[in-house]
C-alpha cells in the first residue's frame, strides 16, 4: 500500500506539474497586460505635463519590470512556480507567494479564505442532508423494486434530475420567498446585524436554509438512481441468493451482505460529491448573492484577476487528483478482492 501510494503521488506531482504550465499558458496569452491597467491610473497625475507621454512610459516599463511580464512566458511560469528569479529572487508558489489579488488589493490566500469557509459550510450541510436521504432511499427502492412506492419515487427522481439546478432555485425563491416569505430571497446574513455567538449563528442559518433545501433536491435525482441502480446489482448476484437460503434475516442480508457489494461504485459517488464541496457552487453561489468559491471565480474571470482564477484552477485540480487516489484506497478497504498494492 506504502509503495502505491508513493507512485500516485508521484504521478500526481507530474499531473500538477503539466497542468499547472497548460493553464499559465492559456491565460497567459490572454490578450491583457496588468501592467497597462496599472500605469492607466497614473495619467491623471501626469494630466498637463509635457513630458507625460515619456513619464506614461517609463512607469509602464517599471511596473512591467516589477510585475515580470516583461519576461518570457518560460521565465514567468517559472518565476510563478517559484523556480525561477524575478526581479533577481525567488518569490513564487514554492516560497509561499500564491500571488496578488489586484482587484481585492491584497495576497490571493488572504482573498479565498473567507469564501473557501462559506463555501464548505454551506455544502457540507448539503452534503450530510443529501447522503441521509439517498442512501436510505436508494437502499428502500432496489429491495421494494417495482413497486408502487418505487415506481412514484423513480418518477420523482427523473423530473428532479432533469431540471437544471438554477431552474428549481428560481421556482423555490418564488414559492418560498415571494409566495410564502418563509425565507429571505438572497444574502448570508441580516442587513446591518452585528451578531455574535448563537445569535449570529441561527442569524446565517436562517439565510442558509433556502440555498441548503435547494442544492440537497437537486441532488436527489441523480444520487437516488445511482444507489438503487447498485443496491440492484447487488441484490442479484449469487452470494445474496445463497445468505437468503442460509436463512439470514432480510436485513442482514440487506445491510450487511448487499450494501457491501454495492459499496464500489457507491463510493465514488459519495467521496467524490464529498470532495466537491470545496469547489462550490459558480450558478447557485450567485443566485442567491453567497460570498462563496464559486461567485468568486466567477468574480475574478469577470475581473481577468487571473492570480485568483489560477490558484483556484491549480486547488480544483489537486482535489481532483487527491480525491481519485482517496476513491482508490477505500476500494481497497470495502473489496478486499480490489488490490491497491502494484
Amino acid at each position: 500500500m506504502g509503495k502505491y501510494v508513493l507512485k500516485r503521488l508521484g504521478y500526481m506531482l507530474v499531473v500538477m506539474a503539466i497542468l499547472s504550465l497548460l493553464m499559465f499558458l492559456v491565460y497567459t496569452m490572454i490578450p491583457y497586460d496588468r501592467a497597462v491597467t496599472e500605469a492607466e491610473n497614473f495619467k491623471t497625475a501626469y494630466k498637463g505635463n509635457p513630458n507625460a507621454a515619456m513619464l506614461y512610459e517609463e512607469k509602464l516599463t517599471q511596473l512591467r519590470r516589477e510585475l515580470g511580464t516583461d519576461q518570457n512566458i518560460l521565465v514567468r511560469y517559472l518565476g510563478w512556480l517559484g523556480l525561477g528569479k524575478i526581479n533577481g529572487r525567488y518569490n513564487g508558489i514554492l516560497q509561499g507567494n500564491f500571488g496578488y489579488s489586484y482587484t481585492y488589493d491584497r495576497p490571493v490566500i488572504d482573498v479565498l479564505k473567507t469564501p473557501m469557509v462559506n463555501t464548505i459550510f454551506i455544502n457540507i450541510f448539503a452534503t450530510i442532508l443529501g447522503l441521509g436521504i439517498t442512501i436510505p432511499l436508494g437502499i428502500f427502492c432496489a429491495v421494494k423494486r417495482g413497486s408502487k412506492r418505487d415506481t412514484m419515487i423513480q418518477i420523482g427522481t427523473i423530473i428532479g434530475y432533469s431540471i437544471p439546478s438554477f431552474i428549481i432555485a428560481i421556482i423555490f425563491i418564488w414559492l418560498f420567498a415571494i409566495i410564502l416569505k418563509w425565507f429571505p430571497v438572497s444574502g448570508m446574513k441580516t442587513p446591518g446585524s452585528n451578531y455574535t455567538g448563537w445569535a449570529e449563528f441561527k442569524d446565517r442559518m436562517y439565510y442558509m436554509l433556502l440555498p441548503l433545501i435547494v442544492m440537497t433536491f437537486s441532488s436527489l435525482g441523480g444520487m437516488t438512481r445511482y444507489v438503487r441502480a447498485s443496491m440492484t446489482e447487488a441484490l442479484s448476484l449469487d452470494c445474496i441468493r445463497t445468505a437468503r437460503a442460509k436463512g439470514l434475516r432480510e436485513r442482514v442480508v440487506v445491510y450487511s451482505h448487499a450494501f457491501r457489494n454495492a459499496l464500489i461504485p457507491i463510493i465514488t459517488l459519495v467521496i467524490g460529491w464529498f470532495l466537491g464541496i470545496f469547489s462550490g457552487s459558480v450558478v447557485l453561489e450567485n443566485i442567491f448573492g453567497l460570498n462563496g468559491v464559486g461567485r468568486l471565480y466567477i468574480n475574478a474571470l469577470n475581473d481577468k484577476d487571473f492570480e485568483v482564477v489560477l490558484l483556484l484552477q491549480m486547488f480544483y485540480v489537486a482535489i481532483g487528483l487527491i480525491g481519485n487516489l482517496v476513491i482508490d484506497i477505500a476500494y481497497g478497504f470495502a473489496d478486499p478482492r480490489v488490490r491497491v498494492n502494484k
